[in-house]
């Protein structure tokens, strides 16, 4: 029997020096795995392939392959330009992981995720166990957004959250193999037949939510999504995007979170989400103007959430890329 192919994909930009640590790690738990490695660089404008050009020759690493996008179309798009170039000689792969360039999966991360989709046809997507360099672990398995999630998530109170449990967008860390709504994106392996089903991840968005709106769709199409706590990852967390150190919530974010709501839900149901949170941050900053605690969200945060929603009208239909469909280039069998 063929063995099943996977192609891994770390994304850059502007981080050589944590991408060039990602591919090593990945080099390693791709041991035994059938298929190839490929670098997309992500139109960093820096010296990243340089450095990454010299660490695989330097390396003598045979199966990784660098690409450049020739474009920041954000993390969609550049993991849409690897996945669509497919494994070298350009057959498609069975399988696609999707590894951050802050992400280090552990011995058998990889493999952990390829038995798990391989013994579960209807799985689509299969998610990793995430923790940080000190070992803590970080909550990357959730539902899906909703209008009451939007409020929960917002207004950070207890008595809300248990009266809105079932809408809560995080979910308690699995301990077990488990179907959940999403899983976050450092790393993460997708079924090449859902992408063919379903289509890449929509370019629309330009980072956030995209993988949010892939699971969605998979979900839609009868695909599950799975959480696998035997693989293992170590993340950083946001270091291309800065959001660690944000002084202000980017327009981008902003706007991806209006797409994901007005694609999947329409322009009322995005309308009432935003207003949903408008409320939840209201009531969140009330709270700790009483008991003098600190937000801790980004400076102005409630007043941009606002006047975002404010200039698109609510309800207004977001501007769109092109739409994420079915790719001719990933259908049929791996030659």
């Amino acid at each position: 029997m063929k063995s099943p192919t996977v192609l891994a994909i770390v994304l850059n930009y502007r981080t050589p020096d944590l991408t060039v640590r990602a591919v090593t790690a990945a080099v390693a738990a791709m041991e035994g795995i059938a298929g190839a490695i490929t670098v997309v660089d992500n139109a960093s404008g820096d010296d990243s392939c340089q450095i990454i050009a010299q660490a695989i020759e330097g390396n003598g690493w045979d199966r990784v392959t660098l690409m450049q996008a020739g474009r920041n179309g954000g993390f969609g798009a550049g993991n849409n330009h690897g996945i669509l170039a497919g494994l070298p000689g350009g057959a498609a792969p069975d399988y696609v992981y999707l590894l951050n360039s802050d992400a280090w999966p552990e011995a058998g991360a990889i493999r952990a995720l390829l038995d798990v989709l391989v013994a579960a046809p209807a799985a689509g997507i299969a998610g990793s166990y995430i923790m940080g360099e000190d070992g803590a672990p970080h909550r990357t398995a959730f539902r899906f957004p909703s209008i009451a999630g939007e409020f929960e998530g917002a207004v950070r109170t207890g008595l809300f959250t248990r009266l809105l449990r079932d809408w809560v967008v995080p979910l308690p860390i699995p301990q077990v193999i488990a179907r959940v709504d999403w899983v976050a994106g450092a790393s993460v392996m997708l079924r090449r037949a859902m992408l063919d089903d379903i289509g890449l991840f929509d370019e629309a968005f330009f980072l956030y939510y995209e993988e949010t709106d892939l699971c969605l769709r998979a979900a839609r199409a009868g695909w599950q999504c799975l959480y696998v706590p035997a693989s293992h990852t170590v993340h950083v967390g946001s270091v291309s995007t800065g959001m660690r150190n944000w002084t202000r919530t980017p327009q981008y974010w902003f706007d991806s979170r209006l797409h994901y709501f007005q694609q999947n839900h329409g322009s009322a149901y995005a309308a009432a989400a935003t207003l949903s949170r408008i409320m939840g941050e209201g009531l969140w900053r009330l709270r700790c103007l009483v008991t003098r605690h600190d937000p801790r969200d980004p400076p102005r945060f409630l007043r941009d959430l606002t006047r975002h929603a404010l200039r698109n009208g609510l309800s207004a239909k977001s501007p769109r890329a092109v739409p994420a469909q079915p790719s001719a280039n990933l259908q049929g069998e791996s030659r």
